[in-house]
C-alpha cells in the first residue's frame, strides 16, 4: 500500500557526509533545497535514499496547533501600558526595536487589518485549502507578541519596530501536515526571513489513530509505524535546519515546546519537547508565568527546551480587533522570536549578524535571575530570554 512521503533533496550535495562536515556545503542558494511529494511503498524507501541528492525521506505527518490552555477576553491594557511579558524580557528598556529584521510566522494566518499591524508590510501565503484569513486567532495572537504595535494603550509587541513580516498559513481547522510546514519554511527562507517562529507540533497520537481506524492496523503496529514516522520526520527537520544554516547562515527556527505536561495533576507528569521543536537546529521554547516567588515554569510546559519565555496570561492581538489573553508555550515562542529580532538588529549594527551568532546571543544572554528558587533547569533550558540592553 502506497502512502505520501516527503523527500528532501539538494542538488548541491554529492555526499551525505556534509552533515558530519557542514563546511563542505559551501553556500548553496535556497533553490538548491527542495521537498518533493512522492507516493511510495514502504519497501521503496531504501531505493529512494540511494540517490545522491536525497537527504531524508519521511512519511507525511499530521501537525496541529500547540493549543493555548487558557483564553479569555481582555477589554483594556495592563497597568503600566506594557504587557508583562514585554517587560519580563526587558524589551521595554532595550534601544533595539527589530528595525530591518524580517520575521516569519508559520501558524493559522493573521488578521491583517488589526490595529496591531498598522504600518507593517505583511507578505502572506496560504498553504492550506481554507480561506486566507485567520479563522482561529492563534496566528494573530502570536504575531502580535512578536511585532505588534500598541493596542488600547498597551504595548504588546517585543520587536515593535519590525516593518516586514512573512505570514504563512500552515494550519486550518483540521490542523496541517509536515508537508505544509516544510514547504512554508523553505518559502520563508527564500523570501529573506531572519527569524521563523512556529507555535505548532507533530500530532503523533493522531497518526497512530489514523493508522488504526482508517487503515485497519492493529494497535501495536499502528504505534510502531507512527513512531517510525516520528523519527523520520525529526531527522528530516534536523537536516533541513542544517541546510538552512549552511546556505546563508541568516535564518533561525524557533518553535514552541508543547503543552502536554500536567504538573498540577502529578509533579512527575512531564512530557518531553515535541517536534519540530525537538529537532537539532531548532530553538525550543518553554513557558514561564508569574508567581509570588518569581517566574515559575508553567504546569503545562513540556520539559527539555533550550530556553524559556513568558507564556502565561499573555495579552496580545485578538480577532475582534482588541486584545485577547492566552497561555501556552505558543505564547512563549513569540517572545523568544521577538527578542531574536532585537538581537539580530544589534548584531547587524556591528556587522556580525549570522544565525550562529544570533542563536549564541539568545542562549548565552538568557538568565535565571528572575526565575524562582528551586526551578529545574531541565524545564527552562538556559533560562529566561533577555533583550539586548540598553
Amino acid at each position: 500500500m502506497k502512502s505520501e512521503y516527503l523527500v528532501l533533496r539538494s542538488s548541491h550535495l554529492a555526499t551525505r557526509d556534509v552533515f558530519a562536515n557542514p563546511a563542505a556545503l559551501g553556500a548553496p542558494t535556497p533553490t538548491d533545497v527542495r521537498v518533493e511529494m512522492e507516493d511510495l511503498n514502504r519497501r521503496d524507501i531504501p531505493l529512494v535514499t540511494r540517490d545522491a541528492d536525497v537527504l531524508a525521506v519521511a512519511p507525511v505527518m499530521p501537525m496541529k496547533l500547540v493549543e493555548p490552555v487558557l483564553r479569555r477576553a481582555t477589554v483594556a491594557g495592563e497597568a503600566g501600558d506594557v504587557a508583562w511579558g514585554v517587560k519580563a524580557v526587558r524589551a521595554d528598556t532595550s534601544r533595539c526595536t527589530g528595525k530591518g529584521i524580517v520575521v516569519a510566522v508559520l501558524d493559522t494566518g493573521i488578521q491583517a487589518d488589526h490595529p496591531a499591524f498598522q504600518g507593517v508590510t505583511l507578505i502572506q501565503r496560504n498553504f492550506t485549502n481554507e480561506a486566507d484569513t485567520d479563522q482561529h486567532g492563534h496566528g494573530t495572537h502570536c504575531a502580535g507578541t512578536i511585532f505588534g504595535r500598541s493596542v488600547a494603550g498597551t504595548r504588546i509587541g517585543v520587536a515593535h519596530g519590525v516593518s516586514k513580516a512573512l505570514i504563512g498559513k500552515v494550519l486550518g481547522s483540521g490542523g496541517g501536515s509536515s508537508k505544509q510546514i516544510v514547504n512554508a519554511i523553505l518559502w520563508a527562507v527564500d523570501n529573506g526571513a531572519h527569524i521563523i517562529s512556529m507555535s505548532l507540533g507533530m500530532d503523533f497520537p493522531g497518526l497512530a489513530r489514523r493508522l488504526r481506524e482508517r487503515d485497519g492496523f492493529p494497535e501495536e503496529l499502528a504505534v510502531s509505524r507512527a513512531l517510525e514516522g516520528y523519527r523520520a520526520n525529526v531527522l528530516l527537520f534536523e537536516r533541513l535546519a542544517s541546510l538552512i544554516r549552511a546556505q546563508a547562515n541568516r535564518s533561525i527556527l524557533i518553535a514552541a515546546a508543547g503543552n502536554e505536561s500536567r504538573r498540577r495533576q502529578d509533579p512527575r507528569f512531564e512530557i518531553a519537547v515535541a517536534p519540530p521543536a525537538v529537532a537539532d537546529g531548532v530553538v525550543s521554547v518553554a513557558a514561564v508565568g508569574r508567581s509570588d516567588s518569581g517566574l515559575a515554569v508553567a504546569d503545562f510546559s513540556n520539559t527539555g527546551a533550550n530556553i524559556c519565555g513568558p507564556g502565561v496570561d499573555i495579552a496580545s492581538a485578538g480577532l475582534a480587533g482588541g486584545l485577547l489573553t492566552m497561555s501556552g508555550t505558543s505564547m512563549a515562542a513569540p517572545h523568544v522570536a521577538g527578542v531574536a529580532a532585537l538581537w539580530a538588529e544589534r548584531l547587524a549594527e556591528v556587522g556580525s549578524f549570522n544565525a550562529l551568532n544570533l542563536t549564541a546571543k539568545l542562549i548565552g544572554q538568557a538568565s535565571f535571575n528572575d526565575l524562582g528558587a528551586g526551578i529545574d533547569p531541565f524545564d527552562v533550558g538556559a533560562g529566561l530570554v533577555l533583550a539586548p540592553q540598553p
